[in-house]
């Protein structure tokens, strides 16, 4: 009725488990722990100057880009505002 080669199995993953949590919970398992995490804690402080850095690029960037775009608008509007003034001039011509 009972199938050994599954209890075997069952057995022998209770004992491969409980080894591996005595392994996993070790001081030296610790140590690897905190050196990982303090890594892990160096790359996300450099991840994030570089983030910065470049919204400040970003920023500058689109800062540049509305002068260009609000000057492009001031020269368009000044060549409106002169086409106007000639009109006039040249419909009293004709």
């Amino acid at each position: 009725m009972f199938d050994t080669k599954k209890l075997a199995l069952f057995l022998g993953g209770v004992v491969f488990g409980s080894a591996g949590f005595k392994v996993l919970s070790s001081k030296d398992a610790k140590k690897v722990y905190t050196q990982t995490t303090a890594a892990v804690l160096r790359m996300k402080d450099c991840t994030m100057q570089t983030v910065n850095k470049m919204q400040e690029e970003a920023g500058d960037i689109l800062a540049d880009a509305k002068a260009i775009n609000e000057s492009r608008a001031a020269e368009a509007a000044q060549e409106v505002i002169e086409d106007t003034a000639e009109q006039p001039a040249e419909q009293t011509a004709q």
